[in-house]
């Protein structure tokens, strides 16, 4: 008998300081740049996003998510083998992220590591989870996104920093029987690592290059919109799926405008697409499992629906996953 993967569990959490877009204009006229709620709104659909307070790590954000997606799942976290977590933002250079995650869990044993992959990172990890699974090298995998992307940010820039929050969202992938993760998509081209990046690294104790994120919109845009159409046919066509038995599309939430892009390309109506880009921001690697939950908590996604997963990132990185709720 074939094993599969699926999900038993979700759970998300966001840092309690919301900021609008208003907020955000009234802090960056204190620095000289101007920017406004319809400027923001107009170009990326983005109303509100939260900021961590500076003492809060991506592995703080992440065990709050973590400890909701293993109550949702029925499940201790020392029933969990195998931990992966999502970020661009670790807590140190090392250890991972997922160490620090799991010893604060109180889990001893399971296997843990990080994946960078930036905005695509949690479809690279739920990928690898499963096919852990499907291996049989791992029972249940606790598969996490979290972002502290606010400490990238330039604020002098009201292109970027207008764009990004902070949070983490999980999800509880256990063995089963049943299909669950149906077929998924990866992809990257090295090529395109100057179009999105945060050039800076450590050396000698300090900090050579530049450290702040950095963007050309447009050329992100157009990437963009092609290649999530073209992961999202290939994970169909893996799985032996159309455009029609999409239940859900649940996007990385960058821009409202590549996911109505896709929505269309997809043919799909928009009120099948889950978006909380309006009131996240761009999570990067926490925006889908965030997103997910939110949409399973109202209710709107249910059990036996499929869902379509997709993000692109820097790197640049981009993949796709199709799975039955």
């Amino acid at each position: 008998m074939r094993r599969y993967s699926r999900i038993a569990g979700t759970g998300s959490y966001l840092p309690p300081r919301r900021l609008t877009n208003a907020d955000l204009a009234a802090e960056l006229a204190t620095k000289g740049v101007e920017t406004s709620d319809e400027w923001i709104v107009e170009r990326t659909g983005i109303r509100a996003r939260h900021f961590a307070a500076p003492d809060v790590g991506s592995s703080d954000l992440a065990l709050k998510a973590s400890q909701r997606a293993l109550e949702a799942a029925g499940l201790e976290a020392s029933q969990i083998d195998l931990i992966i977590v999502a970020t661009s933002t670790p807590d140190m250079v090392f250890p991972s992220t997922a160490c620090i995650l799991q010893h604060k869990l109180g889990n001893a044993g399971a296997a843990a590591f990080d994946v960078q992959a930036v905005c695509s990172g949690f479809v690279y990890a739920l990928t690898v989870a499963d096919a852990m699974i499907q291996s049989g090298a791992a029972q249940r995998a606790l598969v996490v996104g979290a972002e502290v992307f606010s400490r990238l940010l330039d604020f002098t820039d009201r292109t970027t920093c207008v764009l990004f929050g902070d949070g983490a969202g999980a999800v509880v992938l256990e063995a089963s029987d049943e299909p669950g993760i149906l077929a998924s998509d990866l992809h990257a081209d090295g090529k395109h690592v100057g179009i999105l990046c945060v050039p800076g690294h450590v050396s000698g104790g300090q900090v050579l290059g530049d450290p702040l994120l950095k963007m050309d919109g447009q050329a992100v845009f157009k990437l963009a919109v092609g290649v999530l159409e073209d992961a999202a046919r290939a994970t169909l066509a893996k799985a032996g799926k159309t455009d029609a038995d999409i239940d859900w599309l649940i996007p990385h939430q960058a821009n409202i405008r590549i996911m109505q892009s896709t929505a269309r390309k997809l043919k799909l109506p928009l009120d099948k697409v889950v978006v909380t880009v309006d009131q996240h921001g761009n999570t990067s690697a926490a925006s889908i499992p965030l997103a997910l939950d939110s949409a399973v908590r109202a209710g709107q996604v249910k059990r036996g629906q499929h869902l379509m997963l997709e993000g692109v990132g820097g790197g640049f990185t981009w993949g796709a996953v199709f799975l039955r709720y």
